[in-house]
């Protein structure tokens, strides 16, 4: 089953990620704020992942790896 795994320290909580997901399984986490003060981008349901890799390719910050 594909997975997405972020980076927090990374992430700036741009929303690239969650724009350009297929599957709207993404989202800004809004309980989590990493150290730069952001809130990191986080996978909702792993179930919905289809490893299509457009989150880590806009990535900005090359916060995302995809596991298949």
């Amino acid at each position: 089953m594909a997975r997405i795994i972020v980076d927090g320290r990374y992430c700036k909580g741009c929303g690239l990620c969650v724009e350009v997901c297929p599957s709207n399984c993404i989202v800004l986490d809004p309980d989590t704020i990493n150290d730069k003060g952001y809130h990191p981008a986080m996978l909702t349901d792993e179930s919905l992942c289809t490893g299509c890799a457009s989150c880590a390719l806009i990535c900005p910050d090359v916060a995302i790896t995809v596991e298949r």
